[in-house]
């Protein structure tokens, strides 16, 4: 039999319960044989005369004893002023109240069992990944145009990735191959897995590129078949595309380069790369006049800072497409996520948390988790966020050891912490501290990005 729903009259026996255990929680006893028989018979409407007479008491000892201590008891136990007359309504309140509480209880254990450490991308299936209004309409909009380059720029761990998978997904998902309609491959290429070796001659990258797209498609191997000494890489790379990839997907290819910022590091393959990329892009815009399968090949530029190698304006691909710059959540954002982690903030926790971490998604993702965990309140985790013991200690030695590894780099940084006013730096240190989310760009200037960082390196830079 299960419990009525709190549109239903409770039973006896369920009301019994819910009060027996108020009664004990309060006072460490269970209702009494007498107790139990007073409270039957205010149930069923009965007066005090026919409550007596049905247990075999005088009716003064239930009138004005047991009756009286009894609904004083309850009121106790249960917050407030219980009588015959109200007593089928404070019941069914609680009865309603205790399940709510056991219903959150269980979520909210359940979402703890289940969690896993928000490390790196966000699995497409994770309840606990924050949209963040137009980006993702725009960029699933955007995929589907002939040609296609989408640029998606943000500092490290930022949710640039978890946004580039979620796209190719979403491709995938709403252009299944169907009659007329070509079929859409998706390829997801992180450039930091090239060696080393690699971007220091352009030949070499691009035979890699060719090849590891080719890996991605399940295709034949045949790089070294359509690379001739006769003609440039970027000749031989674009021919590749033409006679071999694009055709044999017979459908649109969407590419996704992760991680570009590998190639700002190589200046001499950089500007010859980004040349052939933009020129791909300006293939599928000539349409008819063109080879019209570039309008098959969709591109997307994963970056974490701005463009700090000079690029001819007229050959390069980051002023053309769609630019999306990814932003750290607000604060209607972060509500929604700590919701999601069965956690209700209240405004004071909320403007805390929003002081150590300013919205950035990795930050946030972390301190919610912990919460969520029930490992650690938020008091804790403020005060022990900037220091080796907290809960962000691998991800500040991480950027400690960047730092300490460039001097001039952390030499800056310090003179941006100690500075109580947004101050210009050189640029490209200003990119690159920005790449990893520890400034702000405000024009030419920066300012510290959040609480946290400022505590934590203050004291070791």
């Amino acid at each position: 039999m299960t419990n009525p729903s709190p549109e239903q009259p409770l039973s006896f026996e369920l009301a019994l319960k819910v009060a027996d255990a108020a009664v004990f929680a309060k006072t460490s006893r269970h209702l009494k044989n007498i107790e139990i028989a007073v409270l039957r018979g205010a149930w069923l409407g009965q007066k005090y005369d026919e409550i007596a007479t049905a247990s075999g008491y005088t009716p003064e000892y239930i009138k004005h004893d047991v009756g009286p201590k009894l609904w004083q008891t309850l009121s106790l136990s249960l917050g407030e002023k219980v009588s015959k007359s109200n007593l089928m309504a404070i019941l069914a309140q609680q009865n309603r109240q205790e399940k709510n509480e056991e219903k959150q209880n269980n979520v909210t254990t359940k979402i703890s069992s289940d969690l896993e450490p928000p490390v790196g991308l966000i699995p497409l299936d994770s309840a606990f990944y924050i949209e963040r209004p137009p980006i993702e309409s725009r960029c699933y909009e955007e995929i589907t145009r002939l040609g296609a380059l989408i640029r998606i720029k943000a500092p490290s761990q930022m949710g640039k990735t978890s946004l580039m998978v979620r796209m190719l997904a979403h491709t995938k998902q709403h252009h299944p191959y169907s009659g007329d309609i070509p079929r859409t491959y998706t390829v997801a290429l992180n450039l930091q897995q090239a060696d080393r070796a690699v971007f220091n001659d352009l030949d070499k990258f691009l035979r890699w590129f060719c090849a590891s797209i080719t890996r991605k498609l399940h295709l034949p191997h045949q790089v070294e078949d359509y690379w001739s000494e006769t003609f440039g890489s970027k000749s031989n790379c674009t021919a590749y595309f033409e006679d071999c990839l694009l055709p044999d997907v017979n459908g649109v290819l969407v590419l996704a380069l992760d991680q570009v910022d590998e190639v700002f590091l190589h200046p001499e393959i950089a500007d010859d790369f980004f040349t052939l990329l933009r020129s791909w892009y300006e293939e599928a815009a000539y349409g008819d006049s063109g080879n019209s399968l570039w309008q098959n090949l969709r591109l997307i530029i994963v970056h974490s800072t701005e463009v700090y190698i000079p690029l001819d304006i007229n050959k390069s691909p980051f002023n053309v497409g769609l630019a999306i710059e990814l932003q750290t959540f607000t604060q209607e954002q972060v509500i929604d996520l700590a919701q999601r982690y069965g956690l209700n903030l209240l405004e004071r926790e909320l403007s805390a948390l929003m002081e150590l971490v300013s919205g950035h998604p990795y930050l946030v993702q972390q301190a919610l988790y912990h919460l969520a965990q029930r490992d650690i309140s938020l008091n804790q985790l403020v005060q022990t966020a900037p220091t080796d013991a907290g809960i962000y200690s691998n991800h500040l030695h991480r950027h400690l050891r960047i730092l300490q590894e460039h001097p001039q780099l952390a030499m800056t940084y310090n003179q941006v912490l100690k500075s109580s006013i947004p101050i210009e730096i050189e640029q490209l240190l200003a990119f690159k501290l920005h790449s990893m989310g520890l400034v702000t760009l405000q024009g030419n200037q920066v300012i510290p990005s959040c609480g946290l960082y400022c505590r934590y390196f203050s004291n070791r830079i």
